[in-house]
């Protein structure tokens, strides 16, 4: 059988939902939207669609060792470990990543270490939180959080300095705006932050089909100027990622505030918040645990023997 994989457009969206409605994956690589909006000259995302079930793989032309496949969704069927390999050998494939331990423990390493070599992937342990924690911060763990709010909004939110607006295609080129900003700030564009240049590529992505692919998201103005948003992307039935949370660091308590009103705001019928993971960058990592994760995900390689 001939696979014809076709490069994935924000316009794909709404034939493609219908394959990921009800999936399971709680690490947030498995969200349609993200896998969608991950797309610049390092990494390019293809599907297909062949006996009811969505492929995906990311190719790179620059990167070729960085070519692989996720996990397949389909509504019929759960792969095995050899039908993964079987797939992977018959597109050209090596390597799956993303994979969650959810599936190795399902499956069981006897199954699949015939089929794999599996390495996990720390930089890409996404992080979850009880949504009530963060949107409520009780107890002395976030004591620090409720103070620097506190400042926040004695200083700045009661004097109207604040406006908070859903983010919409009609303020969506403010973010576009600040988003510039903030990578002048953290050096987006330099060769150390490759990381960082990808996610800016992506939020761009994002902010430019914010209605198109139903994302919900949040900005905070400053005397009028954008200095702060986040964006909420559907994962489970229980869990959302929140993506792409951006604040300047020079004005105090504003991060923790549009942290607390992103989850106020955009988790409403949400148990968990996913905060993707820290891609090995020590800062995030920090900022990350500072926030009391509930659970940690493991991310998992899996590469063709």
């Amino acid at each position: 059988m001939t696979t014809e994989l076709k490069p994935l457009k924000p316009s794909d969206y709404h034939h493609l939902k219908l394959f990921v409605n009800g999936q399971s994956n709680k690490l947030a690589a498995y969200s349609l939207p993200s896998i969608i909006v991950w797309s610049n000259d390092i990494y390019q995302p293809f599907y297909a669609v062949e006996d009811n079930t969505l492929i995906f793989c990311t190719e790179s032309t620059k990167r070729p060792d960085n070519r692989h496949l996720i996990l397949p969704f389909s509504p019929d069927q759960e792969f095995s470990p050899r039908d993964l390999h079987n797939l992977a050998i018959r597109l050209g494939f090596t390597e799956y990543r993303f994979i969650p331990e959810d599936y190795i423990e399902g499956q069981g390493l006897p199954e699949v270490e015939p089929y794999f070599e599996v390495i996990e992937q720390r930089e890409y342990e996404d992080y979850v939180f009880l949504t009530k924690d963060l949107t409520q911060l009780k107890g002395r763990r976030y004591a620090k959080k409720r103070n620097l709010i506190h400042q926040f909004t004695r200083a700045y939110l009661e004097t109207g300095r604040v406006e908070i607006e859903k983010i919409s295609p009609r303020n969506a080129g403010d973010c576009l705006d600040f988003l510039e900003k903030w990578c002048e700030d953290y050096h987006c564009e330099s060769d150390q932050e490759e990381n960082l240049a990808c996610e800016k590529k992506a939020a761009i992505n994002m902010l430019n089909n914010i209605e198109l692919l139903e994302v919900d998201g949040l900005l905070v103005r400053f005397d009028g100027l954008v200095s702060a948003f986040g964006v909420r992307i559907h994962l489970t039935d229980n869990m959302a990622v929140l993506i792409f949370e951006k604040a300047f660091s020079h004005i105090k308590g504003l991060y923790q505030f549009l942290d607390c009103e992103c989850a106020r705001q955009l988790f409403t019928g949400y148990e968990y918040i996913n905060k993707e993971s820290d891609m090995g960058i020590d800062g995030l990592a920090q900022a990350k645990q500072s926030y009391h994760p509930i659970m940690r995900l493991k991310s998992y390689r899996l590469k063709t023997r």
